[in-house]
């Protein structure tokens, strides 16, 4: 029987239970996941205190995670788009991923292509929920060009680092936000042309002396409360705004009116289960994603892995932003 970290209440690291779960059979159009590497992303920790967000969480009890790499251990009926043994990865609900094992749908799943073999199954495990999110929010919330300046929040942390160097593929200039000098470096090793330690900094001052005055086109919001309004003031005349996640809590509420007198800006809250609904989406950017992990210009920063069993250390390194990088689990 496999083991998985459960959650009977909401609320600290501690809640996870370590214990044996009885999975079912697939079923018509699912697939039974021998889970390799498990992915740990902040927004897991949303779901674990029972924060408002997009995605839904089921009742409680409930196994946590949607993003992992594993096998394909055993197949539902009239299943034949995936065999037993393939390689897959995943990055959307439904939660579950911090199992051994799981049930998966397979019109979410994703077969790792032979061009990726170098790539180890934690390296993807990092790579899959944070390069899809990069993947709109550079191509399709905004579609970033060369000459564009960003400002990207958060910059040495998992996503902060694979939006960094995608945005510097692309020919950005990077502004980024962090919180110590040596989160600082690991993001200008990524690409940011310029980074701001919050505690010492102003990030507004930057971006308008970096753009003349002019503000840049797209944020990138990932920090919430602390950050949120002072973004607004980084933005050209209608930029956008892109609050992808909160990290230090649920932004103030905004008045619509103050959108216009700031510049007619647009401000969006983007989700990877809006982007990636339609499996065509979902396909076209797993095929963008992977031809830029083969080329090498985009690394993991794997830099944290944790038996799955510690899931609760992982989530409390996170939240008192400990950490540099991708943080994986090892079942």
């Amino acid at each position: 029987m496999p083991k998985a970290a459960v959650i009977y209440e909401k609320g600290s690291p501690e809640v996870f239970k370590w214990e044996d779960v009885d999975l079912p059979n697939p079923r018509e159009g699912e697939v039974l996941i021998k889970n390799t590497a498990i992915g740990v992303n902040y927004i897991d920790t949303y779901h674990r205190r029972g924060m408002p967000h997009p995605w839904p969480v089921p009742p409680l009890p409930v196994i946590l995670g949607i993003e992992g790499v594993g096998l394909v251990d055993h197949l539902g009926p009239k299943v034949n788009q995936f065999k037993e043994g393939d390689r897959v990865a995943y990055a959307l609900p439904p939660h579950g991923a911090y199992s051994e094992k799981r049930i998966y749908p397979v019109n979410k799943l994703l077969k790792v292509p032979d061009s990726l073999n170098n790539f180890s199954d934690e390296d993807l495990a990092a790579l899959m929920l944070k390069g899809l999110t990069a993947q709109f929010l550079l191509k399709r919330t905004y579609k970033v060009t060369s000459g564009d300046v960003v400002l990207i929040h958060a910059a040495a942390g998992g996503m902060g680092l694979i939006l960094c160097q995608w945005a510097k593929e692309l020919g950005a200039t990077i502004v980024g936000t962090v919180s110590s000098e040596e989160k600082a470096e690991q993001a200008r090793l990524a690409g940011a042309d310029y980074t701001v330690i919050h505690s010492k900094g102003d990030f507004v001052k930057t971006v308008l002396d970096v753009t003349n005055g002019v503000g840049c086109p797209i944020v990138y919001e990932s920090i919430g409360k602390d950050t949120f309004k002072k973004s607004m003031e980084c933005l050209r005349p209608m930029g956008i705004l892109a609050s992808y996640g909160h990290a230090s809590g649920a932004p103030d509420p905004v008045d619509v009116i103050e959108l216009g007198t700031r510049g007619s800006l647009f401000l969006t809250r983007p989700a990877i289960m809006h982007y990636m609904d339609k499996r065509e989406d979902l396909v076209k950017s797993a095929e963008d994603l992977f031809e830029i992990l083969e080329t090498g210009k985009i690394k993991a920063n794997v830099n944290q892995i944790l038996p799955l069993y510690e899931v609760g250390k992982a989530h409390k390194a996170i939240e008192e932003r400990k950490t540099i990088g991708a943080t994986v689990l090892v079942p």
